[in-house]
């Protein structure tokens, strides 16, 4: 006699496979003539099939499914429809029905294999050392040290990224030619990403307290438009703020955190030049000292600014005629996107959509639109999604840092497009050849992506090759979400 459970797992997920077919439809509708690359239209409709399966709260499924030996839903990211369909041919074997076509194993996963292809197009194939790439972000002074890209080289970097909110174009070309002379002398081609700065809010000139007095919780400080400082109560420090619409849009009560993320402020009053901002928390008892160039961000403001500013504008035709890849910063919305490959067709009318877009997820408006945007940027060329944690923290609160990633990550894999986990990867070890217990687990994570970003420490090179021995350990263990089950040999 057939399980009654069983017929009653075959009817529901009939129902889910529907459901998700029909609202996968009206969610394509909105990408209605975004995609130009074949290959990737199947890949926003797997996207648009995910999203449509992941509105519905499928727990209490999961747990059913799982008590009758069924393999679960958890881990159907990357072939949604692919995995209804083999569960449900099963439920129809077992039911007494007939099954449904075979799905070949190449077939079904296919959207893993598209993920391993953009990421070698995109980021280049990775290192015989480990199966994560590398990208090292080339500090100022590689621009005259031509032997820091050959030992990166050696190592087995796959790409090294420019951040071009430092240094100029003079300084860069010559960072590249060390790249390309590492190449010719190791044989190691590494990619060259080039990260556009992007309308990054910043404090300003700063007013400080008699004797550099430190700011503490309680206190407060101005924080003023550019320019009126001086307009500010002489008896509260200050300092100013790089972008005048994130202020306009700032209202008492508001929450703003300067530093990216060291000092949280609250807003007392709004003024004519800016506001009046209590410390909420801050440093230890030492205080903290307000400096210029450090980040701000406003956690309750909508701040409405393109994402490609006319500093990105200005330095363009030169990125576009060096870079592998652009990292496109701040990007929200599809808009943005747009905006952006509108100003590449103009500067390489021929072949811009061989150039890597990487899309730097670093504000809640931006996962808010993600889909949107991994669309937009997919349909046209190769792109990557980069999980840019240091602003993202700060925008979306720390605490909700760790399940963001995560669903970045599934949402990411269901595009089928390649992951860039960055912000402090081994921060501690590559400044003192140190590591804490909890950087070394959050590197053994940052496992499940095509790449991984450090920065720069004295302590570089011996950190490039502890992450190769680790990732090389944990690619036994884990794909993605997917546990392989490699024998396990400590007991």
């Amino acid at each position: 006699m057939t399980d009654k459970r069983l017929i009653a797992l075959a009817d529901e997920l009939a129902v889910l496979s529907a459901t998700v077919q029909t609202e996968a439809a009206q969610i394509t509708k909105r990408w209605s003539g975004w995609v130009d690359v074949p290959e990737f239209a199947q890949s926003a409709e797997n996207l648009a099939h995910y999203m449509a399966l992941r509105h519905m709260d499928l727990r209490d499924l999961q747990r059913r499914m799982m008590a009758t030996g069924l393999s679960s839903l958890g881990r159907a990211e990357s072939r949604v429809m692919p995995t209804l369909e083999a569960v449900t041919a099963l439920l129809g074997a077992a039911t007494g029905k007939s099954w449904l076509p075979e799905t070949v194993s190449d077939t079904f996963f296919k959207g893993e294999a598209l993920i391993a292809a953009r990421a070698d197009q995109l980021l280049g194939p990775p290192s015989d050392h480990s199966g994560v790439r590398l990208m090292v972000t080339l500090p100022s002074d590689a621009a005259e040290d031509a032997k820091f890209p050959v030992r990166l080289a050696q190592l087995g970097v796959e790409a090294v990224r420019i951040n071009c909110a430092h240094d100029n174009e003079a300084v860069w070309e010559r960072m590249i030619g060390h790249v390309h002379t590492a190449a010719g002398e190791t044989g190691r081609r590494m990619k060259v990403m080039m990260d556009l700065p992007g309308p990054k809010i910043r404090t300003g000139a700063v007013h400080a307290r008699k004797n550099d007095k430190r700011m503490m919780t309680g206190d407060e400080m101005a924080i003023t438009l550019p320019g009126q400082l001086h307009l500010a109560p002489k008896k509260l420090p200050g300092v100013e703020c790089t972008l005048p619409e994130a202020l306009a849009r700032t209202e008492v009560g508001h929450r703003i955190y300067v530093d990216d993320g060291k000092l949280l402020t609250e807003v007392l009053r709004c003024e004519t030049w800016g506001v009046v901002v209590r410390i909420a928390a801050g440093p230890d008892e030492k205080g903290y000292k307000l400096k210029s160039e450090k980040g701000v961000n406003f956690l309750d403001a909508e701040v409405d600014v393109p994402a490609l500013t006319d500093d990105d504008r200005a330095i363009l035709p030169f990125v576009a005629r060096h870079a592998d890849g652009i990292e496109f910063s701040f990007v929200q919305t599809a808009e943005d996107v747009a905006a952006l490959q509108d100003a590449l067709a103009v500067e390489r009318p021929d072949d811009w959509k061989t150039l890597g877009l990487v899309l730097k997820i670093e504000t809640r408006r931006a996962v808010r639109n993600l889909p949107d945007i991994m669309v937009r940027a997919a349909g046209q060329q190769p792109t990557a999604v980069m999980i840019a944690r240091g602003d993202l923290a700060v925008e979306i609160g720390f605490a909700r840092l760790a399940e963001m990633q995560e669903e970045i990550l599934w949402l990411a894999e269901a595009a089928q497009i390649p992951v860039i986990w960055a912000t402090q990867v081994l921060e501690g070890y590559l400044k003192t050849g140190l590591s804490s217990r909890g950087e070394m687990t959050d590197a053994a994570m940052a496992a499940r992506a095509e790449c991984v970003m450090l920065n720069k420490g004295p302590f570089l090179f011996d950190g490039i090759e502890l992450l190769d021995h680790l990732f090389d350990r944990m690619k036994g263990h884990v794909n993605k979400k997917a546990h392989l089950l490699r024998p396990l040999q400590s007991w």
